[in-house]
């Protein structure tokens, strides 16, 4: 892993292949970037210590990815589309990626370009950027190295998952929460997240006699926050937000939940922000946990999921309020067979994670020696979040997550053979899922329906985040 020690030494390293002049930047041409240049950019863009490397590292990348037609784009309009039924029959696939954050990427890509699919998202949660060591500026970087890399050429959706707001925190000081999501919103903003999922369904009281009290913490920071997203809007696009009314893992939702907050949450947005476009999208409680629940041998418990909750609330979704339709979380630990349903059901997006970390600690490239390192860290780390009663299985399966970000570098330097072996088979479970989603051949529709709406980088915005 080469680090440079400073900006000369980058430029000087690559002089044939790009010529920086101030915030203007030429290329030579694609194929010299890629096969010399961009693979180090990479790694300089997340282990340089070097500010003025890091952020100039990143801000070519971008450069790159605006000029070779990958764009960080809104889902919106396609969402718009769904929800006046001029586009339908597939779910939208929106996967979290915790670790290896350019393999996965390209491999996604991969998948995405041997189906033809131009519907797909990169997501990270606020839970996850802390936990894997990923700031927004790196992850959306780290997706659109990956699509330079695969030549990808369709619109780039890259979304904040779960901004989730702190019930207790919430209940102690409203502003403060309500504050520090909304740095975290600028935060994402900045670095090319142009899909926002809100998530204050965390603040639903079902001790609350009526439905719409049940709901009213939650559709007000909602509307804020909503109002505030609206506010920071670059120019050309209109980010695409979601919204939540079921926490996940708990009670699964009802039409007059979705009704309460959809017709409070829109009124509160028009009359007291004065802002008339809201969530495109609504995601919805249906039996489900985030990462399955693991049994006390470290199998994953089955769930029965409700798809007539899902069938029910997206058609109301679209017909009352002309959105995508309901969303679903927490569904890659799912058994194959069930996602034929999402697309049946017209569910508009389905959230994809811990089923692809357990494919990448399970691989069997994966080595052995790394894992049980890994595993002793936590156990001798972590020990204070092990339940009473709890298996050593269980404990490994629900805190493993958090080694990405402990072991982040020491995977990053894993032999290149063993991530091409792991990104083959990620590569492989995704075509898999995109075609039980059936978002397939639907790239060209997808271009013709989201602008590609080219927001410049400032380089030196950049090096301020590194």
């Amino acid at each position: 892993m080469t680090l440079f020690p400073s900006v000369e030494e980058l430029t000087r390293s690559f002089s044939g292949v790009f010529k920086i002049d101030g915030e203007t930047i030429t290329f030579a041409d694609r194929k010299a970037f890629i096969e010399k240049a961009l693979d180090s950019l990479v790694v300089q863009s997340v282990f340089n210590p070097v500010k003025t490397v890091k952020g100039t590292s990143r801000w070519i990348i971008k450069k790159a990815a605006l000029q070779f037609n990958a764009v960080s784009s809104s889902i919106q309009s396609l969402y718009e589309a769904m929800g006046h039924g001029k586009e339908s029959g597939y779910t939208v696939p929106a996967i979290n990626i915790r670790g290896l954050t350019y393999d996965v990427s390209r491999a996604i890509f991969r998948a995405g370009r041997k189906n033809r699919s131009g519907a797909f998202i990169f997501e990270i949660a606020k839970s996850e950027i802390g936990y894997t060591g990923q700031t927004p500026a790196e992850y959306s970087v780290m997706v659109l190295a990956a699509a330079v890399k695969e030549r990808y050429e369709d619109p780039v959706f890259i979304q904040g998952d779960h901004f989730q707001a702190n019930a207790k925190k919430f209940e102690d000081n409203p502003q403060k929460e309500v504050s520090g999501l909304k740095l975290l919103i600028k935060e994402a903003i900045d670095a090319g997240f142009y899909n926002i999922d809100i998530d204050t369904s965390t603040l639903v009281d079902l001790d609350q006699p009526t439905v719409k009290e049940q709901q009213r913490k939650n559709f007000e920071a909602a509307a804020e926050l909503s109002a505030y997203i609206r506010s920071l809007e670059p120019a050309g696009i209109t980010i695409s937000i979601g919204g939540e009314i079921g926490e996940v893992g708990g009670k699964n939702s009802t039409v007059e939940e979705l009704e309460a907050f959809m017709d409070n949450y829109l009124d509160v947005l028009l009359n007291k922000y004065q802002v008339k476009t809201g969530i495109s999208k609504i995601s919805i409680q249906t039996g489900t946990t985030h990462g399955g629940v693991p049994l006390a041998d470290g199998s994953i418990a089955k769930v029965k999921l409700d798809f007539d909750t899902l069938r029910i609330l997206s058609k109301m979704a679209r017909e009352k309020y002309h959105i995508s339709g309901a969303v679903q979380h927490g569904a890659s630990t799912l058994p194959d067979e069930a996602f034929d349903r999402f697309p049946e059901t017209q569910t508009a997006e389905i959230h994809l994670a811990t089923g692809f970390q357990n494919l990448m600690y399970d691989h069997r490239s994966f080595p052995a020696s790394l894992k049980e390192e890994i595993y002793q860290y936590l156990r001798e780390h972590l020990n204070n979040e092990k339940k009473p009663g709890e298996t050593e299985e269980q404990f490994i399966y629900k805190t493993r997550k958090k080694g990405f970000g402990f072991f982040k570098k020491q995977m990053w330097e894993l032999p290149v053979e063993v991530k091409n072996e792991i990104g083959k088979t990620l590569e492989e479970k995704f075509d898999f899922l995109f075609k039980k989603l059936k978002s397939v051949n639907n790239n060209d529709r997808v271009r013709k329906i989201v602008p590609a709406v080219h927001i410049t980088p400032s380089l030196e915005s950049e090096i301020t985040r590194s």
